[in-house]
């Protein structure tokens, strides 16, 4: 086998080229099959071909004949180089090469006899071949950040023409710059086939982002066919140039664990680190990790985590521990008398905002409760939420408000029936007061106290009466009294009401009657008198005016009974 440069690739690359547009018919074969070469390609009819005769060029401008057939005659082979790889088609005289070689690339001719003439048809014949294969050999173990490295070797062995090897880092073209890739390509040929194999080393100069990259090598045939390697990898080492600390988690409650990770760049990574714990130095071999366990107020500050054979290389964080802290003035049961104030305050510690809610008896209070003047409705249990985020705090206490019994009302009211007479005693106090009631001195059976304040008795009364209510707790009592009238009296009194309502009707419809009477029989004698006062006037002038006169009087009179009357 022989060497051939880069230089010498293209020149035969080249070469190729020009035997293809060199005005010559081309045939391109395929190394070790057989290839067809034509004659004339059908310009010329078997039938008129008197003598067929194949010869190829041996250089220097020599020839030699191969084979020639006579009209209804056999083949005969003259050339013993060919003997056993040539024969020649009976249908259009082409001549059959088997086991194509790359010896075969020469100019094959085709000689017809015709009549007189005598044609040739020269034909260019051409060899290829794919490579048999790509591979990446000698690879290295592991490259080194900034350091120009050999990388690996790519062979294409048994090609023609010469393949032409690309180094691809995922996917994309490698291109020699002479300082971060450098690509050096040689081809050997083999002296018993003439097949090249082509070599190309890779040097490269490794970064970190380089750690996962994927290196291969592709080649692309003359005829079309592309070849890629299987793609390899490659350790990428460094040192450590930055770390950072994590810390997990990032907001951490009270009584948490707190994990701290120092996480550094270098390739192979460092494995033992120094925590410096808020003044303290611990130091953790064959781990990057250290974890605080129930962390407290106090764990709040900055924490940091350096390499140990390189204390100056460090990170930081701060930790802010939240926490919530709730105190209440009161708790438990807290009892109180109605009318007194009480003292409320709620005391929140907290790391952060918080929110602020109220019940009593597990309905929503608007505001916080104030007590200044304690009532009965203020009893119940009081409970406050406080909240931070997801942390929540609750805290309580139940309040009873005592009192001495008070009656707010005692009243009656007929029953449905009108046959009944119903007693309310309406009560407020507490602890729970007993209700009794008594009528004229004697006691019924006492009622208990039921939520409310209304107590409720049901009598008929055949007889005026006289009752009382009184409630009693442990820490006083009231009374008070109310006279029920008979139902039989009760009747007589609103009939009499009603008889005396219908005579004082009678009386003032007899009076407005007796006035109207009265006001018809003036209005009627007036009338008579103004005729005779006109009938005598007709006589004298005096008593004309005297009539006059009398007229006015009259009429004034008249007016003041009517207004009598009307009223």
């Amino acid at each position: 086998m022989h060497l051939l440069c880069a230089n010498c690739v293209c020149a035969l690359l080249v070469s190729a080229l020009l035997s293809q547009v060199s005005g010559l018919e081309t045939v391109i074969g395929q190394y070790g099959e057989t290839l067809e070469i034509p004659c004339s390609n059908g310009s010329i009819k078997a039938e008129d071909v008197f003598i067929t005769k194949w010869k190829y060029d041996k250089g220097q401008g020599l020839t030699e004949s191969l084979l020639v057939k006579q009209n209804n005659q056999n083949v005969s082979i003259s050339d013993t180089e060919y003997k056993d790889r040539v024969s020649m088609a009976t249908t259009n005289a082409s001549l059959l090469l088997s086991a194509a070689k790359l010896a075969d690339q020469r100019t094959f001719t085709c000689m017809v006899v015709v009549g007189a003439d005598i044609k040739e048809y020269p034909v260019n014949v051409v060899i290829y071949k794919v490579p048999a294969g790509l591979d990446i050999s000698d690879k290295v173990e592991e490259l080194e950040i900034g350091r120009l490295t050999k990388l690996g070797t790519c062979v294409a062995e048994d090609a023609n023409p010469p393949a032409n090897i690309t180094w691809l880092k995922n996917n994309r073209p490698l291109v020699a710059d002479g300082k971060r890739v450098s690509i050096q390509a040689k081809v050997q040929v083999s002296d018993l086939t003439g097949l090249s194999t082509t070599t190309s080393v890779l040097e490269y100069t490794a970064e970190k982002e380089d750690n996962d990259a994927q290196f291969t090598c592709s080649t692309q045939h003359i005829d079309g066919a592309e070849l890629v390697s299987s793609p390899v990898t490659f350790t990428i080492t460094y040192s450590t140039e930055k770390i950072s600390l994590v810390v997990n988690p990032q907001n951490p409650l009270v009584g948490d664990s707190v994990t701290l990770k120092c996480i550094a760049d270098g390739n192979p990574a460092p494995t033992s680190f120094n925590f410096h714990l808020k003044g303290e130095l611990v130091k953790v071999e064959n781990a990057n990790t250290y974890t605080i366990t129930n962390v407290s107020r106090d764990t709040t500050g900055e924490y940091k985590c350096s390499l140990i054979d390189n204390p100056l290389l460090e990170a930081s964080e701060d930790i802010t521990v939240n926490y919530l802290d709730v105190n209440l003035s009161l708790s438990g049961i807290i009892i109180k008398n109605v009318s007194e104030a009480l003292d409320l305050a709620l005391l929140i510690e907290a790391s952060g905002e918080t929110e602020v809610s109220w019940t009593q008896d597990n309905v929503k209070l608007d505001k916080e409760p104030k007590f200044t003047n304690l009532t009965y409705s203020h009893s119940g249990r009081y409970e406050c939420t406080v909240t931070m985020g997801l942390l929540s705090r609750k805290v309580g206490f139940e309040l009873v408000v005592e009192g001495i019994p008070v009656i707010k009302r005692l009243s009656q009211d007929p029953g449905e029936d009108n046959q009944h007479t119903v007693l309310i005693c309406e009560v407020e106090g507490f602890p729970e007061p007993v209700v009794s009631w008594s009528i004229n001195g004697t006691s019924l059976n006492e009622s208990s106290f039921d939520h409310g304040k209304i107590h409720k008795i049901t009598v008929v009364p055949t007889a005026n009466l006289t009752v009382s209510c009184t409630v009693i707790n442990k820490i006083g009592m009231d009374t008070s009294t109310i006279n029920v009238s008979s139902l039989y009296e009760a009747v007589r009194m609103a009939k009499q009401d009603q008889s005396d309502h219908s005579d004082q009707t009678k009386m003032v419809v007899g009076v407005v009657v007796g006035l109207l009477i009265a006001t018809v029989i003036i209005g009627l004698a007036y009338w008579l008198y103004m005729k005779k006062s006109k009938q005598g006037s007709w006589k004298t002038g005096e008593k004309e005016n005297g009539s006059s006169e009398e007229e006015k009087k009259l009429e004034e009179k008249v007016e003041e009974n009517s207004q009598k009357a009307e009223v």
